[in-house]
């Protein structure tokens, strides 16, 4: 795969394999092309050394992200940027509701179907390939929607906010996860581990995961450096999302965000 790095200090952007011809993938803007290119390959092991490369993490934030909907049997939940499924799953082992995810990455997704089937949930779970900033849903159609790292691979985060608050009926939840920036204390030991540590480990892993490392520290930076968390908060609330609430886990090496879609 060839690389082009158009970051200075941004983005890292990599072009997309020209065999990939489904609707979905000709329409991704460069910025999506980034993503899913940097981690489409890496489905098969994306659990595991997300777990590994932040240090445990990463499974405590998506159970407490799922622990903000509070859904019923009855739900029909979906889930953005789903990925390999692992919220997806979570949800329904909590609820017991159905799950529509949604994924730019077919790679991913075929990742996420084994997943869904090893859990037995073929009847509960249904995934499909589509983009964040153009959902094939009908307005109010969900209960209550979910998403994993997404804004910081979409051109138009308050727009895209605008979309996914369009699905979700009159007094559902909407929530969020993603990396966040430390402040305080926490922040020396953040940069050390983005700047060398991350970068380290991800090459002692695979290539592919190098690139990762090389990639989320400025990334996740440089997104809170443009979008900090107070106009995140204001995308939510100018897309009708009402009372949105915040933790940061970990240190504030994670942020979860969620509120009520207004009528």
């Amino acid at each position: 795969m060839s690389r082009r790095d158009l970051r200075r200090g941004r983005d890292l952007v990599l072009e997309a394999h020209s065999g990939n011809n489904s609707p979905v993938s000709e329409s991704l803007s460069e910025r999506n092309r980034a993503a899913q290119e940097l981690f489409a390959p890496l489905g098969g092991t994306y659990d595991r050394y997300a777990r590994l490369l932040s240090f445990g993490q990463d499974p405590r934030w998506r159970t407490f992200l799922v622990s903000r909907l509070d859904a019923a049997e009855s739900d029909r939940v979906l889930d953005v940027a789903c990925g390999t499924a692992a919220v997806a799953i979570e949800t329904v082992r909590r609820y017991g509701c159905r799950v529509v995810g949604i994924d730019q990455s077919a790679d991913m997704l075929a990742t996420g179907r084994s997943r869904v089937e090893e859990a037995g949930f073929e009847s509960r779970i249904e995934l499909q390939e589509g983009r964040a900033e153009s959902l094939p849903f009908d307005d109010a159609s969900f209960d209550a929607l979910t998403f994993t790292y997404l804004l910081r691979y979409v051109d138009d985060p308050q727009a895209t906010m605008r979309e996914l608050a369009r699905v979700v009926r009159p007094g559902g939840t909407i929530a969020m996860l993603d990396f966040f920036v430390p402040r305080g204390i926490a922040r020396p030991a953040w940069e050390l581990y983005v700047r060398a540590g991350l970068p380290v480990l991800g090459r002692a892993i695979s290539p592919g995961w190098g690139e990762v490392g090389r990639f989320l520290g400025p990334n996740i930076r440089d997104f809170w450096a443009r979008h900090p968390v107070d106009s995140v908060v204001r995308y939510w609330a100018e897309a009708g999302i009402n009372e949105v609430r915040g933790r940061a886990l970990s240190l504030g090496g994670g942020l979860v965000l969620w509120g009520a879609r207004g009528a």
